[in-house]
């Protein structure tokens, strides 16, 4: 479909698909952009891309391809591992996402499952009579964080009121903020002995996929709880469920598991100390003006030639 335009185009053309969203096309316009669908023309090739289908690799490929001057793809997630284990990173734009953008309220959901689980929610929720009074306080407690990226820093902000001594686990030991201490992924099981929460935020890499293991839970404490908002398979699905079966640890939190969904007649269902949501730590109607909002700030910056906010590193798969 051919479009005119009775004014003179004042910013890069950015093309949005595969299907041409209103609310993109005005995230687009709100950056100081042109928006185009795919299959107009604006009188010039698209320098940029919104690509809407977060799981269409193939078809993305196929418009890269065909539309050589894209130099810039902005992906709708903050986790990139369908892309990365194709060969469209590699294929020439450079490539943000949405890593960082959702930080807010995916910390808060954790925070949620954590306090939850600290205060026997499974138990209560399901319980038909009074009880014995039950319950663990955060305040002033230790806990790991494993990630370092806009979810973990989200969420030692809302820590802060608790006064927990976190300690950060991410790919490098560069200080992170708020954190009483940080140090790199070899140093995943020092950190958790003695820590009442362990929070996986991390994203997933082949080096990351179930990096919390049998072994790593074995140096978790017994009251300890497991809180994942990350991806299912950075966790050892059958070693959680031995954990848990056997009080190895005190529960577990889960809004992403592997497999996902998680089929109706899988233990972790029935596990007396686990909560399972189903990824709805960030819904479409939570991010949408999140991602909106990523995607102006990346077409203002682009037009300037300055850096992109969530540049994805295709070596590293985010």
């Amino acid at each position: 479909m051919a479009v005119s335009y009775d004014r003179p185009m004042s910013g890069p053309v950015i093309a949005v698909g595969p299907v041409a969203e209103e609310w993109a096309m005005d995230a687009v316009r709100d950056g100081g952009g042109v928006a185009v669908a795919l299959d107009e023309s604006a009188g010039a090739e698209p320098v940029g891309l919104v690509w809407t289908a977060g799981s269409d690799t193939d078809g993305l490929a196929r418009v890269l391809h065909d539309s050589p001057r894209i130099g810039w793809v902005q992906l709708p997630a903050a986790g990139v591992e369908r892309f990365a284990t194709s060969a469209v990173l590699r294929a020439g734009p450079r490539f943000t996402c949405a890593k960082g953008a959702y930080g807010e309220p995916v910390a808060e959901h954790a925070l949620l499952l954590a306090l939850a689980l600290l205060r026997g929610l499974p138990e209560r929720v399901r319980a038909r009579t009074w009880g014995s009074p039950a319950g663990t306080c955060l305040f002033d407690e230790r806990v790991t964080i494993v990630g370092g990226g806009g979810i973990a820093q989200a969420l030692l902000r809302l820590l802060e009121p608790f006064r927990v001594r976190a300690t950060v686990v991410r790919r490098s030991a560069v200080p992170l903020p708020g954190a009483a201490r940080t140090v790199a992924t070899g140093g995943l099981a020092d950190a958790l002995p003695g820590s009442l929460v362990v929070f996986l935020a991390l994203s997933l890499t082949p080096e990351t996929t179930r990096i919390l293991g049998a072994a790593e839970l074995a140096r978790m404490d017994r009251r300890a709880v497991l809180v994942n908002v990350a991806r299912g398979a950075v966790c050892d699905t059958e070693a959680l469920v031995a954990a848990l079966a056997t009080g190895a640890i005190a529960g577990a939190g889960l809004d992403v598991t592997d497999p996902e969904p998680l089929p109706d007649d899988h233990p972790l269902w029935s596990e007396p100390h686990c909560i399972v949501t189903p990824h709805t730590a960030d819904t479409w109607e939570m991010i949408r003006p999140l991602l909106a909002r990523r995607i102006a700030t990346n077409v203002r910056l682009l037009a300037a030639d300055e850096p992109l906010e969530g540049l994805v590193d295709p070596a590293a798969g985010y």
